[in-house]
């Protein structure tokens, strides 16, 4: 088909064809933007976290009495492994992501400058075995490294870390971690072991690329292991969860006892990032019905305003197919000239929210889809408007006028 006679009659009608432009350029900015944000959301809600989830509750116990924590933990440890389900339990100061984070700047070497911001664990006794770690290299602790720390500074006085093996790369990369030297400013802790990738307590707290910056220290029974994890079959956990909650309430009667699935923890954790992804679900179903009823109606009020010009098409010999097609070629190139304009301004919004919020850059494919998005909505919007323009017969056309 022609495309002069379309431009033509374009040019004639800037005004309709400005505002489909406008409409479709508008569109493919927010849809691009939109889609790459519910794209990130995703990610980060389905985040591996290489622990057992789907068999771990979490009992924490704040308020406990520090002075006798050496004795009570090993009584309490106890008494939750003669629950019936209880697998294994054992001590953790705290879980990952558990938003009350405890950070450190740790390098390479004394007073390094190459820093990576890691979550910091400490474990106690067969605490590796009840979260379900996963060594890649290396050994777990043993019975003589557990040390007696004073956690007021957060800081292991031990003399062993496990790191995951993001950190060990970050760190480390193309070399073997074991026996490395991992400081925090002029302390420094052989690394032992590597562990499959564990998520921090705070993931954006450490980074775009620290999710799993987690080091992992060995503590006897102290008041900051206040995490009790437990190890029981899925179908047991909130039975387990309930009679754990309430044994502790018993034994420690002077703490707060709060008990939760760990799959509830991850739930909670990422309940923002869900609404987000649904929210801007519904800006980009709203977008594009916009932007549908737009061509819809601009397009019908265009039929209407050219029925002379149908006719005698029509008249001289043109089909209902001619016509058909005429109106679809025309909407492409609106939409082209639309998706052109918009691919520009979901660069420049992207850009924006690199800026000032903190948003990853965009994949240059998320522009083409978007795209042809676009085209295919206008082609299903322009379709009614062309078969009723098609549908004119030639006589009524050319009366009309």
């Amino acid at each position: 088909m022609e495309i002069r006679p379309i431009l033509a009659s374009l040019r004639r009608h800037r005004i309709p064809a400005f505002l489909i432009v406008l409409e479709i350029a508008l569109a493919c900015a927010v849809l691009c933007n939109a889609v790459f944000m519910i794209g990130q959301r995703m990610a980060d809600i389905h985040m591996s976290n290489a622990i057992d989830e789907q068999s771990i509750s979490v009992i924490t116990l704040n308020g406990a009495d520090p002075d006798h924590s050496a004795s009570d933990i090993p009584r309490n440890l106890a008494a939750l492994r003669n629950i019936a389900g209880v697998e294994d339990v054992a001590t953790i100061t705290s879980m990952p992501l558990d938003t009350n984070a405890a950070l450190n700047s740790f390098t390479a070497a004394p007073n390094g400058k190459s820093q990576v911001n890691s979550s910091e664990y400490f474990l106690g006794s067969g605490a590796e075995k009840v979260l379900g770690l996963h060594l890649l290299q290396g050994r777990y602790f043993n019975a003589t490294e557990y040390s007696d720390s004073d956690l007021r500074g957060f800081q292991s006085t031990g003399h062993v870390v496990l790191i995951t093996q993001s950190d060990a790369q970050r760190l480390w990369p193309g070399q073997n971690p074991l026996g490395k030297q991992l400081y925090s400013g002029e302390t420094g802790w052989t690394v032992i072991g590597v562990i499959d990738d564990v998520l921090a307590q705070e993931p954006a707290f450490n980074g775009g690329d620290g999710s799993h910056s987690s080091v992992f220290f060995p503590l006897h029974p102290r008041v900051e292991l206040n995490d009790y994890i437990l190890r029981s079959n899925g179908q047991d956990r909130d039975r387990v969860v309930q009679k754990a909650a309430q044994l502790l309430g018993d034994l420690e009667p002077g703490a707060v006892v709060e008990g939760r699935t760990y799959a509830a923890m991850r739930d909670t954790y990422f309940a923002n990032n869900r609404s987000m992804v649904w929210m801007l679900l519904l800006v980009c179903v709203v977008m594009l019905a916009v932007t549908a009823f737009g061509i819809v109606g601009l397009t019908s009020f265009w039929v209407g305003q050219r029925r002379r010009q149908i006719g005698i098409r029509r008249a001289v010999g043109a089909t209902r197919g001619h016509i058909m097609h005429y109106f679809q070629t025309e909407n492409f190139l609106l939409s082209t000239a639309g998706v052109v304009i918009g691919m520009g301004l979901a660069f420049g919004i992207n850009l924006y929210l690199m800026r000032h919020y903190e948003l990853g850059r965009m994949p240059w494919y998320y522009l083409p889809i978007g795209a042809f998005v676009l085209w295919l909505v206008g082609q299903v919007a322009v379709l009614a408007p062309a078969l009723r323009a098609a549908a004119v017969p030639p006589v009524v056309a050319t009366r009309s006028v």
